[in-house]
């Protein structure tokens, strides 16, 4: 061992206190204190400068309202829990729809089953209460109720005249149908082979079609023209204001109706006119764009007769084939009746969401069908009033309409460049021509059977088609403008 070794460990001297710790045990404290405050202040001041706390000036998190809400919150939460155990849902998945639908709710979501809807649809009761469901479908009732009533036909008293003028149209249209019918009958005996035969010359005659005459009719365009009964005059209105009745086949200008001071709209031809009538009877009917209606006879170049009541452009005019009964259409978005054995307005019948523009009289004298600009016609029943037929299937406005002789066809054209042809008897559309590259002004059919049908345009052509078949027979061009076409008796 060595001397190192062998020394004697040292002693650890101890220190003696004399007197109270207290004040030094402060002092301790004290200095603890401050060095850890300095040191938290520090870390603070760090962590403002790192960006990691934000601290605005006079704001306060309050806890104790946190905790408020929040309790709140759980306590309604476990409210519309216990609303919601004590809601009845019914099972019927379609009625758990039917009410998610009734609510605004979507009535399924991706992957949800019926028992799923069932609780999408409790749950949201709890919210808006059971009695909202009730609510929504009572207003859905009720705004139901009120639209079928909106959809309703109604109808107001009309006056004795008029209750007069039904029953004599009824007593005029019955035999005049029996009639039709009776020759439908006789056509019907008639052989195919001669039907082909008759159907194969007209054809041919049609094809062979050649402008017989031309003459210039007005400074102005020509907007309407018309045939008289007997075919030997030809009645032509212009955007000029003046109505001229020329001559056929020699075309000369026999005289000029002057009375208008604005566009003429039609002038036609009395049914009877020139044939039972004498000259000094009224024979033709004209409106104009100003409102206003004429009346005027063969012997003179004023108007015998002036027609008051519209306030807007009277677009057609159109003689029942009795010849007693006037009807006009107005931009109004209505039709009227006159009657001029008593002199007086006895229909305004409206229907038409925009402006009355055509309408036309069935040769029986029993119906009357009027187009509008809303694209939209419409046949009525002149016995009782009831809107019968609703033709619906154009695109454009229909500018003009006429009824074949059979009694059961009709034909429409439209700005939509096209003729449809419309099966009555069951109320829908036979055939759609494309007939013209621009709006139709004019549909007529043939008026001894109805087995030709001519169009008119505003691409500057009118044409002949077959019917039935429909197929192209002539194109009658020539015109450097818009044409306006009659057929003659």
């Amino acid at each position: 061992m060595s001397d190192e070794e062998d020394a004697a460990p040292a002693v650890k001297k101890t220190r003696v206190f004399y007197g109270s710790l207290e004040e030094k045990e402060r002092e301790r404290l004290r200095g603890e204190a401050a060095s850890s405050t300095m040191a938290s202040s520090e870390a603070v001041k760090a962590g403002i400068e790192a960006g990691n706390i934000n601290i605005s000036s006079g704001e306060t998190l309050e806890m104790e309202d946190r905790v408020s809400e929040r309790q709140q919150e759980a306590l309604a939460e476990f409210e519309r829990r216990r609303r919601a155990r004590q809601i009845t849902v019914s099972t019927d998945d379609a009625e758990v729809k039917a009410g998610l639908r009734a609510l605004g709710e979507p009535i399924t979501l991706f992957g949800e089953g019926p028992a799923d809807r069932r609780e999408r649809l409790r749950s949201v009761l709890s919210v808006v209460g059971p009695d909202a469901l009730k609510k929504s479908r009572k207003d859905e009732e009720r705004a139901k109720r009120s639209q079928d009533e909106c959809q309703q036909t109604w109808y107001h008293e009309g006056s004795a005249s008029l209750k007069d003028a039904r029953l004599w149209l009824a007593k005029y249209s019955l035999p005049r149908a029996m009639k039709r019918l009776e020759a439908a009958r006789a056509q019907k005996d008639v052989t195919e082979a001669t039907r082909t035969i008759r159907q194969q010359e007209l054809h041919k005659s049609l094809r062979n079609l050649n402008n017989f005459c031309s003459q210039i009719g007005d400074d102005r365009p020509i907007s309407f023209c018309h045939f008289s009964p007997n075919s030997k005059m030809l009645a032509t209105a212009s955007w000029s204001g003046l109505c001229k009745l020329w001559s056929v086949p020699d075309c000369s200008l026999i005289r000029t109706l002057r009375g208008h001071n604005t566009n003429v709209g039609a002038v036609v031809f009395r049914p009877q006119a020139g044939v039972s009538l004498d000259q000094s009877d009224v024979s033709l009917a004209s409106c104009a764009a100003d409102g206003s209606v004429k009346l005027w006879n063969l012997e003179s170049d004023e108007p015998v007769a002036d027609i008051e009541g519209h306030s807007e452009r009277v677009s057609r005019v159109s003689w029942h084939p009795s010849g007693r009964f006037l009807g006009t259409t107005c931009y109004d978005n209505s039709w009227r009746l006159w009657d001029l054995e008593v002199q007086e307005e006895i229909l305004h019948q409206e229907g038409h969401s925009k402006g009355v523009h055509d309408l036309t009289f069935h040769q029986d004298g029993s119906l009357v069908a009027t187009g509008g600009l809303d694209a939209f016609g419409r046949v009525w029943d002149l016995r009782t009033g009831r809107c019968v037929v609703f033709l619906e299937g154009h695109l454009k406005e229909i500018y003009t309409l006429h009824f074949s002789p059979n009694g059961y066809h009709l034909a429409t054209g439209s700005g939509d460049n096209t003729c449809k042809v419309w099966e009555l008897r069951n109320r829908k559309c036979l055939y759609t021509v494309p007939a013209h590259q621009n709006l139709l002004s004019a549909v007529r059919f043939q008026p001894t059977d109805g087995h030709f049908l001519l169009t008119g345009a505003y691409d500057n052509t009118a044409k002949v088609w077959s019917h039935p078949g429909w197929t192209p027979l002539k194109t009658l061009a020539g015109h450097e403008g818009k044409v306006r076409t009659d057929w003659s008796a």
